[in-house]
């Protein structure tokens, strides 16, 4: 499987300087994350041990007020999706969401898609597609898609593509760089820069696409992130990191937040979701009762026996590698109120 290798200078060109750990992939294994920006000494000391008091001021001077919807009778979470466009129906299905067309028939239903939709399968195009097109009918429909952005949307908006596959790559093939472009797309390898073009910030439509899709949400009482949220991002705001990502995405600023992009950012942060002790929990904990939420719910680490809660049932873990790459189950997370129940297919 041919993988693309982007030069430093590629990096540079797109505005992204000082990342360049993520240029290159000669021998890289497929089956492993590659590590995140390396977050800079001041900003891990100023923000790691953000305390509950500094998390609630920022929570009072309105941090998190376009981040939370009201809770709605029925709330559907799902995992990683990764390429996989008919696991994606069949949890759409399961989560009672669409019909046998893929079209929207959830009514007032809420599903929340914790991020990563690209990558690993052939499918990503038509996964983001499809699921742009079902917010609009669920909007219509009285319901709500929330599409999150996950750890994999980012690194593609970051010409970092060493998990996309040749059929992914292929599929983006109609996308042409205008001249205007070809500065910042000079460096990238001829087959990838119809992706790069669609990706690349304040450039591409689908850099535009997720830039309409939140890092962090919150509805009724239940936080959503890829990775997961610490009290550092509760007192950085959670509006903030929302709303400079997507500015980044759009082409307003030339790099993304540092705190989007560290290692315990709330998209690459497996504090919760790997194999949590009581020292994490606490952090959880903390994160609950300064915001006065009761659960949080995260992707981004693949659970084998499917999903599963931690800490004291208040850290729901759901991706479950249901794509093919990793051919886990097709399952979802239901929430009725203070009912949490596992959907299986």
């Amino acid at each position: 499987m041919r993988r693309a290798s982007f030069p430093l200078g590629a990096l540079v060109l797109a505005g992204l300087a000082g990342l360049a750990g993520l240029a290159g992939c000669s021998g890289c294994d497929r089956s492993r994350e590659p590590d995140p920006v390396t977050p800079h000494a001041a900003d891990a000391a100023a923000g790691g041990s953000a305390t509950a008091a500094v998390a609630s001021a920022s929570v009072a001077s309105g941090a998190t007020r376009a981040a939370v919807r009201a809770a709605p009778e029925r709330l559907v979470a799902i995992g990683d999706l990764h390429g996989d466009l008919d696991a994606t129906k069949r949890a759409l299905r399961l989560a009672g969401a669409v019909d046998a067309a893929g079209a929207w028939s959830g009514g007032k239903l809420v599903v929340v898609q914790t991020g990563d939709a690209v990558d690993r399968g052939d499918d990503d195009r038509a996964i983001l597609d499809f699921l742009e097109r079902l917010k609009g009918e669920a909007l219509k429909a009285g319901g709500e898609l929330i599409a999150m952005s996950g750890n994999h949307e980012i690194m593609n908006a970051l010409f970092d593509f060493r998990y996309v596959t040749p059929g992914a790559f292929t599929s983006f093939n109609d996308v042409v760089p205008k001249p205007s472009d070809a500065p910042k797309l000079s460096e990238v390898d001829p087959p990838a820069r119809g992706r790069a073009a669609a990706f690349s910030p304040g450039i591409g439509v689908y850099a535009a696409m997720i830039a309409s899709r939140p890092v962090i949400a919150r509805v009724g009482d239940t936080w959503f992130a890829h990775g997961g949220i610490l009290p550092k991002h509760i007192a950085f705001g959670v509006d903030r990191i929302n709303d400079e990502t997507r500015g980044w995405l759009l082409g307003k600023q030339s790099i993304p937040p540092r705190i989007l992009t560290q290692e315990d950012g709330p998209i690459w942060t497996r504090m919760y979701s790997a194999a949590p002790g009581p020292e994490d929990c606490a952090v959880l904990e903390e994160v609950l009762k300064t915001t006065g939420a009761k659960r949080m719910v995260m992707g981004h680490t693949v659970q084998r026996n499917g999903i599963n809660p931690a800490c004291a049932d208040k850290a729901w873990r759901i991706d479950v590698g249901m794509s093919k790459f990793f051919q886990g189950p097709i399952q979802a997370l239901e929430i009725r109120g203070d009912v949490v129940k596992v959907l299986k297919e």
